[in-house]
């Protein structure tokens, strides 16, 4: 008879579900919270209670197809207003965080749909402590498509406040990356894109594994007292869809550059430790990494190398321990990366 429940959470497209679970429940256990979740971007229920009568969006996300409606039912309104407490939102990253974590408990693969009320139970539980009693979140949907899979697992981190973005400008000089890389410390680095535009400063692209958002803030201020400037780009759609993708290019600036691809152990302070190895007598100009969750990390590096040191570099190489192998040749470095004058040889 619902003894211990305190909360029911319900996802809402058009209505009718939650609708129907709140009618029912709260003629049992009127006591009972009936809490509907919707995303941010296909929020009509919200915004028709907010209005008091029913509102018609002039678009809607498909992100979460499953409820993407803009405008909800009429009878399921009404009922809407009579029995259920509140609407919380969600972003399509805390949704992608609750597939995942339906995943790891089930090993099922929930659609975004039927995540939605699992993520609005952890964004409400995030500040409301609660009466003591269960909270259950009802997943409606295992439709999924397996090409949104890729998305999904990117953004779960951040939607779990787990990993966060940052662009840090760093001066242009040997010794400037691993300097800041010592200002990250042994956090795991997730993400790492870095290519050569100009000779007086460079900008990063970074994701850094976190605990929480106020760990992330920390971080930041961290960066900005060892003299970085940074900026948190956790919650920039476009850089989190697009830019973190298109960090790169021709580099005009880049003068006897030399490729490889390296693999090592991937373990907190692996690329610390990489790049210590790899000392700063050669100037970094490309360098890419991205945590895969594998136990091997894997980096393209690019390096200003004279022909004349060709030699001692090499033998640097030989003393890593790490596979490389050497990409100067390669034809998609030379179509999007290569400078496009010179031409070295690996």
């Amino acid at each position: 008879r619902g003894a211990g429940l305190e909360a029911i959470f319900v996802p809402v497209g058009g209505g009718g579900l939650i609708a129907g679970v709140a009618a029912y429940l709260k003629s049992i256990v009127p006591e009972i919270r009936i809490i509907g979740v919707e995303p941010f971007e296909a929020d009509a229920m919200y915004q028709s209670l907010q209005a008091g009568e029913r509102v018609t969006l002039p678009q809607v996300g498909i992100f979460a197809d499953g409820v993407a409606v803009r405008q909800v039912g009429e009878h399921t309104f009404a009922l809407c207003r009579k029995y259920v407490d509140e609407i919380v939102r969600v972003t399509n990253d805390e949704i992608c965080a609750a597939i995942k974590d339906v995943f790891d408990e089930t090993r099922s693969v929930m659609e975004p749909a039927g995540a939605l009320a699992l993520a609005g139970l952890k964004r409400m539980a995030a500040t409301d402590p609660g009466r003591g009693g269960a909270w259950v979140a009802l997943l409606s949907g295992a439709n999924m498509n397996f090409d949104r899979l890729r998305f999904i697992a990117e953004r779960a981190e951040l939607g779990e406040a787990r990993e966060a973005l940052f662009a840090v400008t760093i001066p242009e000089r040997p010794g400037a990356f691993r300097a800041f890389c010592a200002a990250i410390g042994q956090r795991v680095v997730t993400e790492f894109n870095y290519r050569l535009h100009h000779r007086d400063q460079a900008h990063i692209f970074v994701g850094v594994a976190i605990r929480d958002r106020e760990d992330a803030s920390a971080l930041l201020e961290s960066l900005r007292i060892t003299g970085h400037e940074a900026l948190d780009l956790s919650d920039d759609e476009m850089a989190k869809l697009h830019i973190r993708h298109m960090v790169g290019g021709h580099a005009a600036a880049a003068q006897n550059e030399r490729i490889y691809r390296f693999e090592f152990p991937e373990r907190p302070g692996a690329l610390m430790e990489f790049l210590d190895k790899l000392g700063g007598h050669w100037n970094i100009s490309l360098f890419h990494y991205r945590n895969n969750g594998v136990d091997l990390g894997r980096v393209l590096a690019g390096f200003e190398v004279p022909d004349s040191e060709m030699a001692p570099f090499e033998s640097l190489l030989a003393r890593l321990d790490y596979p490389h192998v050497a990409e100067t040749a390669n034809p998609a470095y030379r179509f999007f990366l290569d400078q496009g004058q010179h031409r070295a040889s690996a």
